[in-house]
């Protein structure tokens, strides 16, 4: 005989049911949020890359009478030491006391040149970054794409 006191506890099918649609409701909210997050992180990734490459080529400027750096040493004039001239210089020296104002390049986020670091006057192929050697803006080459919310990111 068995004691009536001791039943065996477990889960009723409803029970079981209400957790699983429960479940289903939390996972229908979650996965476009988490589906948005990496088109945002990408976005994000730009704006950051952009005020990098903006604050260091306003630096330049600011060290070079209001100079920007030239398109053909963008990188080098960016990445190493210059002198008052813009000469580019490897190491520090007397001569060579500006810079560098900038690690590397960031590879694009976004775009059809995603994962490069080239630096152009046109956009185009195989041109990440879109610059303007007399005004200093920099935007990148986006080839038509937009953000989330339809904004092209060459308008960043």
């Amino acid at each position: 005989m068995s004691d009536p006191r001791k039943r065996t506890r477990a889960f009723s099918l409803i029970e079981l049911v209400i957790v699983v649609v429960i479940i289903g409701i939390i996972g229908a909210m979650a996965i476009p949020r988490m589906s948005r997050g990496s088109k945002g992180a990408s976005e994000n990734a730009l704006r950051g890359d952009l005020a990098v490459l903006r604050n260091s080529i306003e630096l330049y400027a600011a060290e070079h009478d209001g100079d920007y750096p030239t398109l053909l040493n963008f990188e080098l004039l960016l990445e190493t030491y210059s002198d008052s001239a813009s000469n580019p210089n490897p190491s520090r020296t007397a001569t060579f006391e500006f810079g560098p104002y900038i690690h590397s390049i960031p590879a694009a986020p976004v775009g059809p040149s995603k994962g490069l670091t080239t630096v152009g006057a046109i956009p185009g192929a195989g041109i990440a970054w879109v610059y303007d050697a007399i005004t200093g803006k920099i935007v990148i080459y986006d080839g038509g794409e937009t953000d989330s919310k339809g904004v092209p990111f060459s308008s960043y």
